[in-house]
């Protein structure tokens, strides 16, 4: 009787051992594929940021040619203004000198 159970201990023992084992080398085999999802995913994200600084960096000379494109159109609507300005304080002499030569009729 005391070898039955020994024995019966002797083949649990030896059924946890290679369980353990299996238990072992599943969660290694986990381990590698989840460093290599890992890997992966950095790529991935790797690749996400070069594509967000080639967009910022379009988004900047968009930026830069729009500010340009502003700069030009202040310098036209001043000069545009000035030319008014010039041409109405013309009319108001020359209507004043029309206005002095009819007093002085």
């Amino acid at each position: 009787m005391k070898k039955v159970i020994l024995g019966s201990l002797t083949i649990l023992a030896l059924s946890m051992s290679f369980s353990c084992r299996d238990t072992v080398d599943k969660a290694k085999s986990a381990t590698e594929e989840a460093g290599a999802a890992l890997e992966e995913a950095g790529e991935d994200l790797k690749e996400a940021g070069k594509d967000l600084e080639e967009a910022g960096e379009g988004a900047a000379e968009s930026v830069k040619e729009a500010g340009e494109n502003t700069i030009d159109a202040a310098k036209k609507a001043g000069d545009d203004v000035k030319k008014a300005a010039n041409d109405a304080a013309d009319a108001a002499a020359k209507k004043a000198n029309e206005i002095e030569k009819a007093v002085k009729n």
